[in-house]
């Protein structure tokens, strides 16, 4: 099996133009990787791969060249690219995707590719990180083969920084339906609050801190692509029961306040409070990290 960690090695990044693409690239990159570009908006590849004095190519052409595929696409275009690149996948191909689903992409995988070393592989981050240091990276593997794959590439990512976790394809979308899905679905009917409530000047005038912190990840998620939103919003499993779940609770908290129901509020806080404390010996200095994020801001 080749080593994925060997600079040298030619990578073909399909999807390389896009935020994550890019990102991909200009890392790889600097590791010494020769990276060949695939896209199809050959416009966008065009201008990209000029930009990261790159070379471009078609999905097909890209794949001839590299001995490590990396499939940067979005979940609903995985089953074409990789019907496409299958007759050109041979049984040395390492490849790789990073959407942030696995389950179905791994499956496309292990059904079209004529090759054993495959890897679902997730950054959970986006293509503002500024390196891999302390940044979380989730890998797949189903069987031997990909076990063995996998721990060559968390080596690779451990020794940049990253916090690598192994799990299977069906836990990861499991976990990201409770990581991701939420926090997109809140940040996004908040905005849409705000947006209703037709103020947006006057509050970022007078917000204060926890305003502050909750309009960056508001914007951080309404500013990116809604097709990579609205496709991890569809296909996460038993996200709609999750969401679900906080329309009722957000009804019960909004009752109390309707209510005027100080004391049932102040328990319901307090035993949040609780329950976040036992599993997080750092519970109480949230407050303080959230201005240590405003520093940054």
């Amino acid at each position: 099996m080749q080593n994925p960690d060997n600079p040298g090695t030619t990578i073909a990044l399909i999807g390389g133009s896009g935020k994550m693409g890019r990102w991909l690239a200009q890392f790889l990159k600097q590791e010494n990787y020769n990276i060949v570009l695939a896209d199809i908006n050959q416009e966008r590849l065009k201008a990209v791969a000029d930009e990261l004095g790159l070379r471009g190519s078609t999905n097909i052409g890209a794949v001839k060249e590299a001995s490590i595929v990396i499939l940067s696409v979005n979940i609903d275009s995985v089953e074409e690219v990789v019907r496409e690149i299958s007759p050109f996948i041979q049984p040395e191909h390492i490849v790789l995707d990073i959407t942030s689903i696995k389950k179905k992409p791994v499956d496309l995988m292990h059904k079209h590719l004529n090759t054993n070393q495959v890897l679902g592989t997730h950054p959970v981050f986006g293509p503002g990180a500024r390196d891999l240091a302390n940044q979380n990276f989730v890998l797949t593997p189903t069987n031997q083969n990909e076990a063995t794959l996998a721990r060559k590439v968390q080596s690779f990512l451990e020794k940049r920084g990253a916090r690598v976790s192994l799990m299977s394809p069906e836990q990861h979308d499991e976990m990201m339906a409770v990581v991701l899905g939420p926090a997109h679905f809140i940040s996004i009917v908040a905005a849409d609050t705000m947006a209703t409530i037709n103020k947006l000047p006057q509050m970022k005038a007078i917000g204060g801190s926890t305003y502050r912190v909750l309009t960056t990840l508001v914007e951080s998620v309404i500013s990116e692509d809604p097709e990579l939103y609205a496709t991890l919003q569809m296909h996460l499993p038993a996200l709609v029961e999750i969401e679900s779940l906080f329309q009722t609770n957000t009804a019960k908290w909004a009752a109390l306040v309707k209510n005027q129901d100080k004391p049932g509020f102040k328990t319901n806080m307090i035993d949040l409070k609780r329950k976040f404390a036992e599993n997080n010996s750092n519970f109480g200095q949230a407050y303080e990290n959230m201005y240590k994020i405003m520093e940054w801001l």
